[in-house]
């Protein structure tokens, strides 16, 4: 599912009046028709509803909604935020209609008194924001700010029209303050700042309405940003011959490791396997070789020289190259450690690597920190996995200004460099350098404990491994990781589940090919599509 910014939202929004014809007052009336049905949906007992009405299309949205509410039999007081004389285009035809059929709008102009608002709206049943649309920048003041905080003290049930006041639709802030809605009814297409953190959590319940923009007029791929659907992911699996060999499905090389952090070499191993690599191989330090080959009992081990015990450094490179021939995709990172041998490895590594995709997560982009430009050598053939710490320590922005746009940032750093960047956790976006952007739709904490990081670099290599492009294999990788994750919470609850127990929900998910569907659970907004 695609989703867009404000400025896509409008482009096409203009387009479909300018170039195809149909007027902006009939898109206005499928959005409102459409939100009514909605409402009425999930609401069939409410007999009354406040609507507040910005100088904007949103305003005349609810304008209109209000006229359908009215002409179907509920009592409804609708508030217009300074007088309508300010109102311009079809939000004007809306106001003009009200006037015509004798519907009252109360006009909000100089001093408010807002206690006296809030006991006049207390006892209706249902609340309509829509006061400030998708096209807001600037933070929230004024009367609008005094509102929205209103609506917010009501425990009345609130129905944001498209965006909730307050939120922007490009990353999912809120600009100052923002409505708390129980409900969003969203039009034409969903918006990036809906399903992002901490976007979602002032959503609620997220309903789409077609409103007759044509699909032709959608962003190109290029410029898209898409939400992961297990349909579209499922034919991404690689097929399995019922006449192959563990050397059709390709041989994955890990290094990862270091003393007091095998368990993160285990869980990448293992989650190549899981994910159906034919073979993989770790590259350890030969001093904590006997314990992986006791630990490891599926994957073969490779005693490699070190710098230190229990470390790599510069010695392994030469024995490390070797071993890259004949592999089909190399990991590296995970538990390596930050130590100045390991780091030159890394970094000597990047310069040697020819022809073979890389997963670089963890302590091998530690290693890259202040010194990104070795990422050039891995143009189109290199999927980064950071989180939010390790993205700040490779860009030198802090957490919060990563955190704060996590679309752009990641966006921004694989087009710099050519590479695929999976920038993790709530809400995971996968930058493609020349193509879309996704967004997995699964967010839960029991993703958040040591070690799944390691079990999701695993997946996506042996997803390579089997042939997969880069960014199909992130992608994949990243759905079912989240899955898994999703899968256990909804049977054992969502505290206390290890990482490696991810490791056992992969081949069952895998076997339910195209019929993956997440819990829901009150972090997720349910998206649903409304045919009209």
């Amino acid at each position: 599912m695609i989703l867009t910014t404000a400025r896509q939202m409008k482009k096409m929004d203009q387009r479909t009046i300018e170039e195809c014809g149909l007027p902006g007052a009939v898109l206005m009336e499928n959005a409102a028709r459409g939100a009514v049905q909605i409402v009425q949906s999930q609401y069939p007992q409410a007999r009354s509803m406040v609507v507040f009405c910005g100088k904007g299309n949103n305003g005349g949205d609810g304008l209109a909604m209000a006229r359908y509410f009215q002409s179907q039999g509920l009592r409804v007081k609708v508030f217009l935020t300074g007088p309508g004389s300010g109102l311009k285009g079809d939000a004007a035809l809306q106001l003009d209609l009200m006037r015509q059929l004798r519907i009252r709008v109360e006009e909000l102009e100089g001093k408010i008194d807002f206690q006296a608002l809030k006991q006049e709206i207390f006892h209706y049943d249902l609340l309509l924001d829509a006061l400030l649309g998708t096209g807001l920048e600037k933070e929230v003041r004024g009367v609008f700010r005094d509102l929205i905080l209103l609506m917010n003290e009501l425990p009345i049930p609130k129905i944001a029209i498209d965006i909730p006041s307050g939120l922007s639709s490009d990353n999912g802030q809120p600009l100052g303050v923002c409505t708390q809605a129980d409900l969003t009814v969203t039009f034409g297409l969903p918006k990036i700042g809906q399903v992002l953190f901490p976007g979602c959590r002032f959503v609620g319940r997220l309903f789409l309405v077609d409103i007759g923009i044509p699909a032709a007029l959608y962003p190109v791929p290029e410029e898209r940003v898409e939400l992961l659907e297990a349909e579209t992911l499922a034919s991404f699996l690689p097929q399995r011959d019922p006449e192959g060999h563990k050397g059709s499905y390709g041989h994955a090389l890990v290094l990862a490791g270091s003393k007091g952090k095998t368990g993160a070499a285990a869980m990448t191993c293992l989650g190549a396997l899981r994910a159906g690599a034919g073979l993989v191989t770790l590259g350890i330090p030969e001093s904590l070789n006997p314990i992986m080959e006791i630990k490891l009992t599926e994957a073969m081990t490779e005693p490699l020289p070190e710098e230190e015990p229990g470390f790599l450094g510069p010695k392994a490179l030469s024995k490390i190259i070797a071993l890259c021939q004949g592999k089909k995709a190399l990991a590296f990172g995970p538990g390596l450690s930050t130590s100045p041998g390991t780091k030159a490895l890394v970094q000597a590594l990047l310069k040697q690597i020819i022809d073979i995709p890389v997963v670089v997560d963890a302590d091998g982009l530690n290693a890259l920190a202040g010194a990104p430009d070795g990422l050039k050598r891995l143009t189109g053939r290199a999927i980064l996995t950071p989180h939010p710490g390790e993205m700040s320590r490779l860009t030198g922005q802090s957490v919060n200004e990563i955190q704060t746009d996590r679309i752009r940032g990641a966006q921004a750093f694989s087009r710099k460099y050519g590479v695929v960047v999976v920038l993790k956790g709530a809400r995971t976006v996968i930058a493609d350098p020349e193509g879309p952007l996704y967004l997995n739709p699964v967010a839960h904490s029991v993703l958040a404990s040591g070690g799944t990081g390691d079990v999701l670099t695993g997946l996506i290599l042996g997803f390579l491994a089997q042939g997969l492009s880069l960014i199909n294999a992130a992608c994949l990788g990243v759905f079912l990781h989240g899955q898994a994750g999703a899968w256990l919470a909804q049977e054992r609850g969502g505290q206390g589940i290890l990482a490696s127990e991810l490791l056992d929900k992969i081949p069952s998910l895998i076997s339910k090919k195209g019929r993956w569907h997440w819990p829901k659970t009150e972090s997720i907004p349910l998206i649903r599509e409304v045919s009209l």
